[in-house]
């Protein structure tokens, strides 16, 4: 087998999974939007719900070099992702582990869906170990976590799971949305399959909807087969903006992630906010596990404004950060998770998992943060009055 040479991630982003302009040798991709390709005579049969266009079959080697995977697929969105790849390995009288806290959409698929396909599911009590490992059965085939946790920051052992797995024979899945391929590569501490909303830090300008999943050939091929079935292809023009924005990402991301400390640190410092979650932060309850196993924070965070400060009101108040419903755009953006991720949860299932009526989930931008503490204290003043 041939060696691959190792580049670095800037030229990473920007280079591996380009489609050549073999033509007119233009600088970037071209995009192939065709939906009717020759079936004889060709080495591959194209069609753009069969995953195998020009522009998405180069668009998962960049994914998969991103993960340091062999193989990767990109879809509609970040939810046909997870459901793909886990209506791929579970069927009727399966069980699946899966980790409290995690996106509000992933819970409400497994409640709303698995029951109709006799699939069974346990959800943990806490991110710690022991608690997934009391809950494993004999048909128990999948364990899923999410790290960091959507919307309060908590950090999963990958390699204790990961152990865990192996010692039953279970497949291992993470949505690694928040820390991002430059942030954490769980492959490297055993993880199966990564999951993502590219949505997020993969699209980076908050005008792409899109899901991706890495992991090993064998088990992107068997995914494959079920999300052929699903239809949850991208079109070629969001293909090729996908693959644009991806060559920027070590650059936005890392600008985001510095920010993000600097702000967690000041909101932690304020005395109008209550709690701040964030792994960067040395009060945070596993800053010395995500030290091990991310190689930066992230630049997502959550806080709690103190009693008597409406959460609502602070946002409506901000004029630099926009309260917007998704996240991990080049801006600033809050949201309220009890009226958006986490809303088809009841209060009650929502306060199990510690996620507040006042919780603010802050996603940090590129900004220079002098701004960005300036928007919030006039804010916090005005939410005051």
């Amino acid at each position: 087998m041939k060696e691959v040479k190792k580049l670095g991630i800037n030229t990473t982003c920007v280079h591996v999974g380009e489609v050549k302009d073999e033509q007119f040798k233009g600088a970037v991709s071209p995009i192939y939007p065709a939906t009717s390709y020759a079936f004889d005579g060709v080495d591959v049969k194209r069609y753009p719900r069969y995953f195998n266009t020009p522009n998405q079959e180069m668009l998962h080697k960049k994914i998969a070099a991103l993960e340091k995977t062999e193989d990767a697929l990109i879809l509609g969105s970040g939810m046909a992702a997870i459901s793909a790849a886990l209506m791929a390995f579970l069927k009727k009288g399966d069980h699946v582990v899966v980790q409290q806290v995690i996106y509000g959409g992933t819970y409400n698929f497994i409640v709303s869906e698995f029951d109709k396909y006799g699939i069974e599911y346990s959800f943990t009590e806490s991110d710690k170990i022991a608690d997934f490992k009391s809950l494993i059965k004999k048909n128990t085939k999948v364990l899923y976590i999410e790290t960091p946790s959507n919307p309060l920051l908590g950090i999963t052992d990958m390699k204790a799971i990961s152990a865990l797995a192996k010692e039953n024979g279970i497949l291992t899945m993470i949505d690694n949305t928040f820390a991002s391929p430059i942030n954490q590569n769980p492959v490297e501490f055993g993880i199966d399959i990564m999951l993502h909303s590219a949505t997020k830090y993969m699209g980076g300008h908050s005008d792409i909807s899109a899901g991706a999943i890495a992991a090993s050939k064998t088990h992107i091929e068997q995914i494959w087969k079920t999300a052929i079935n699903f239809g949850g292809n991208l079109s070629d023009q969001t293909v090729w903006l996908l693959e644009r924005s991806l060559k920027t990402l070590n650059l936005r991301v890392k600008e985001q992630t510095k920010n993000a400390q600097i702000m967690a640190e000041y909101l932690e410092d304020n005395k109008d906010v209550d709690n701040v979650y964030y792994p960067g932060l040395k009060s945070h309850p596993q800053f010395n596990l995500a030290k091990k196993q991310m190689k930066g924070f992230g630049a997502m965070l959550s806080f709690e404004l103190k009693e008597g400060i409406d959460a609502m009101k602070f946002q409506n108040n901000l004029q630099l950060i926009k309260p917007s419903m998704s996240l991990a755009g080049l801006e600033s953006t809050t949201v309220s998770p009890t009226q958006t991720t986490h809303a088809l949860l009841s209060e009650e299932e929502r306060l199990a998992r510690g996620i507040k009526n006042g919780l603010i989930r802050f996603s940090v931008g590129i900004e220079e943060v002098k701004d960005l503490k300036e928007d919030i204290e006039q804010a916090i003043k005005k939410a005051k009055s």
